[in-house]
């Protein structure tokens, strides 16, 4: 049997395929259709209604997957749609309805076509918003989201190849014109990618430097864990200052994000990393000299009284006896589905610069 990027889902009992029409997920669908005695297949595609032709290529996608026996559904993002963080906002609701027909047809998987150069454009993006280690890792192989697996075998694979296996077994594919619609900041990285590889900073190189990210970033989180058995810091609330105060700065503010993430109910991958830098430094120079510090943020309050550190919920706003360092503002969940194979948007706001690729 033929070695494929998608071996390593052959023991899921069901996947759910995210097919857009375009050359990857296309190519996607081509693979996993090729199998024999694999999981159980779903595909789907969300037509966000962004494009007059969004409705079209759904379509064709539906019948290419009906001519290679695989059940297909699409999913519309249905109702007024927003004027800012539009490609987020789309982003987010495309995830929402994929996990919830993932979650109907019995698929703990959904399975993206996300390649190369989408790593290393990932890699970019975050390197340019100054994200921490955790970001320059990229996009992981296997995570979570909306309580579903997500799974991206073709990482290691270029777009072109991907094409090509299209183009060799005669499957159209769609091309979305927001992938090079210079507003948005992940098509002006594209538009870099050749005097970037002239440099050595091609995608291969981008991505490389991904795996090093994530292999130090496991690194980190190991010695987060240990300094966590040895502190017991998120899951008591409280710990000894001075003990704190002899781990390495980046442990101490992981420790932190954990403990402030469970203790304010909120994704430790949304506490903004320079607050929490901030935050540690000054939290850390507090217990070394055996002085008082309080600071709240994501809905919790990290306070030290010289020779403890303690974590509890942020108290009333109307109560608060220090004032915040920082604040993190309310999460809020996506926009709420409405059907199997509908989302509502949200109400209409001012004009973003945050791409989501449409065709992946």
């Amino acid at each position: 049997m033929k070695a494929t990027p998608l071996d390593a889902l052959r023991d899921e009992p069901a996947l759910l395929l995210a097919v857009s029409g375009g050359p990857d997920s296309t190519a996607l669908l081509l693979m996993a259709a090729d199998w024999a005695g694999g999981p159980r297949l779903h595909a789907a595609t969300v037509d966000h209604g962004l494009r007059r032709e969004s409705a079209a290529e759904a379509v064709a996608v539906a019948a290419l997957a009906a001519k290679l026996g695989v059940p297909h559904a699409i999913l519309r993002w249905e109702g007024e749609k927003p004027a800012t963080a539009l490609q987020e906002r789309a982003r987010d609701a495309r995830y929402a309805l994929l996990a919830q027909e993932a979650r109907r047809v019995g698929s703990p998987v959904v399975v993206t076509a996300h390649h190369l150069e989408d790593q290393a454009e990932t890699v970019l993006f975050r390197l340019a918003r100054g994200s921490g280690l955790a970001g320059l890792a990229g996009m992981a192989a296997r995570s979570r989201r909306d309580g579903i697996e997500i799974a991206r075998p073709l990482l290691g694979l270029r777009k072109a190849e991907l094409a090509a296996l299209c183009e060799a077994r005669g499957a159209a594919f769609a091309s979305d014109p927001s992938n090079a619609d210079a507003r948005f900041a992940r098509p002006r990285l594209r538009a870099l990618a050749d005097a970037l590889a002239g440099e050595g900073l091609d995608p291969a190189a981008l991505a490389r430097l991904a795996r090093r990210a994530g292999l130090v970033e496991e690194a980190l989180a190991r010695a987060t864990d240990a300094a966590e058995a040895r502190l017991n810091l998120c899951v008591s609330g409280r710990c000894d200052a001075p003990a704190l105060a002899a781990e390495p700065a980046e442990i101490v503010r992981r420790l932190l994000t954990r403990g402030v993430a469970r203790v304010g109910g909120v994704d430790p991958a949304r506490l903004p990393l320079v607050a929490m830098e901030r935050i540690s430094a000054e939290l850390l120079d507090a217990a070394s000299q055996g002085r008082r510090y309080a600071a709240n943020i994501g809905g919790a309050l990290i306070a030290c009284d010289g020779s403890e550190v303690t974590l509890a919920p942020e108290p009333p706003r109307h109560a608060r006896a220090v004032r915040p360092v920082s604040a993190m503002p309310a999460i809020t969940s996506a926009s709420p589905i409405q059907a199997v194979s509908a989302i509502r948007s949200p109400r209409k706001i001012a004009p973003s610069s945050r791409p989501t690729n449409g065709t992946t």
